[in-house]
């Protein structure tokens, strides 16, 4: 079995994982798994396995993984929308379209993005799937590919085409933490978790990794999810639970505001307990599938570069649910109550305005806004709360800030971190 190669950093999974998995209200039918049976192979469904390597991209640390299906699994996929979207995006969406119920594997390098790379780049990414197809024995329109790290340079092929000869062999042996790892760029930590669903026939495993933690700020950040289930479920079905639970998971982050030419978020199906449309099983698989979504989603707004808080936004009272996500977003987004956010300073000021120009139609005079349960402003911009009780909140790891706009049936939540020092540091000099 391959072994992580930074043991602070598995510790520092565990240890964020597992705080913000107690946190995390799931659904009766989900079981979490302990992030530390991950580092064993049999944390992967029945039929679902991966591989790791190191391709050269990156110095010194793992930067290649596979992950394998034994039979051709139902995909869903969602995508940026970003309009210079990489080269693997653009080929893993014609692989999908050729074979969107025989996908057997998917294959992501991190270091390179193969991004702003023209036919060359097309050419690589069709490659790495040939190879990856080769080393597995399968068809290259049954891989999905993917790229993560600097935007404008070529892949190395004939470093990635020996990594990938390498997997064959281990294809089978390696954990899913591991995978986790090989697919980090600035992560403090990899990403890993799973849970087992009990249905009314039995019970399914449902469990991924995802990696993020810059360029955050999705639109279907750099962020990829890549989740498999062994639970059989139709491919039209699947897309469907996929793009919903991803408009209410990443769809709703911030780190940066800044959308990745990369994004990508991948579910395979495989052979087991068969789920139908429309039926109760269906429903509780979606509210699983949904709640580990949101707790990756959370995880990668953790982990954002240089950011100490975690901050959900709730915005309630607009007319429509899209005003709320209107708010909510661009409060998220807002440089300035991020700062603030970082500073501990209850700025309410900032929050009020990122509101106001966020397009969305409501009457300031009635808004209000709570840090968990700490009123801080109330309607008619009355405000005349005690700054020490506003810091204690302020200084927590996670929080929550609450705005109210009115009466209406509209709300949303968006998830955000703050905005630190550090974060300028990391992309000062991310390219060399």
């Amino acid at each position: 079995m391959m072994k992580l190669t930074d043991y602070s950093k598995l510790h520092n999974a565990f240890s964020a994982m597992e705080k913000l998995a107690g946190q995390t209200v799931w659904p009766e039918s989900a079981s979490p798994l302990s992030p530390r049976e991950a580092v064993r192979r049999s944390f992967w469904p029945t039929g679902f396995s991966s591989g790791v390597a190191h391709a050269g991209i990156k110095t010194g640390r793992l930067d290649l993984t596979v992950i394998k299906s034994d039979h051709p699994a139902a995909a869903a996929c969602v995508f940026t929308r970003n309009l210079c979207c990489a080269a693997p995006v653009s080929v893993s969406k014609e692989n999908l379209r050729q074979s969107p119920s025989a996908i057997q594997a998917i294959v992501c390098n991190s270091g390179n993005a193969n991004a702003a790379t023209g036919q060359q780049g097309m050419n690589d990414a069709r490659e790495m799937a040939g190879m990856t197809a080769e080393a597995l024995g399968i068809q290259p329109e049954a891989v999905l590919v993917s790229s993560t790290g600097v935007i404008g340079v070529n892949l190395p092929m004939k470093q990635i085409g020996k990594a990938i000869e390498s997997l064959s062999a281990v294809v089978l042996e390696d954990s899913c933490a591991s995978a986790a790892e090989a697919i980090m760029t600035t992560d403090t930590f990899p990403k890993f978790f799973g849970i087992n669903v009990s249905l009314s026939g039995g019970t399914v495993r449902l469990c991924g990794i995802a990696k993020g933690s810059g360029m955050i700020c999705p639109d279907m950040a750099t962020m990829l999810a890549f989740l498999v289930t062994d639970a059989r479920i139709e491919q039209k079905h699947l897309q469907e639970m996929l793009s919903e639970a991803n408009r209410k998971s990443f769809n709703t982050i911030s780190v940066d505001g800044d959308t990745s030419t990369n994004d990508m978020v991948a579910l395979l199906s495989g052979e087991g307990y068969p789920i139908m449309p429309g039926s109760h099983d269906a429903d509780v698989f979606y509210r699983a599938l949904e709640s580990l979504m949101i707790f990756f989603a959370r995880l990668i707004v953790k982990d954002g570069e240089g950011a100490t808080k975690l901050v959900d936004i709730h915005v309630e009272g607009t007319a429509t649910d899209s005003d709320a996500e209107k708010i909510a977003r661009t409060v998220a987004n807002s440089n300035l109550v991020k700062t603030a956010i970082h500073g501990e300073d209850a700025n309410w000021g900032r929050i009020i305005a990122a509101a106001g120009r966020s397009g969305a139609v409501f009457n300031p005079e009635n808004a209000s806004i709570r840090f968990n349960d700490l009123t801080i402003l109330e309607p008619g911009y009355r405000s005349g709360f005690s700054e020490e009780a506003a810091k204690e909140v302020l200084s927590l790891g996670s929080y929550s800030i609450t705005l109210s706009v009115g009466n209406g049936p509209g709300k949303a939540i968006a998830r955000t971190c703050d905005l630190s020092k550090e974060y300028i540091e990391i992309n000062a000099d991310y390219r060399t």
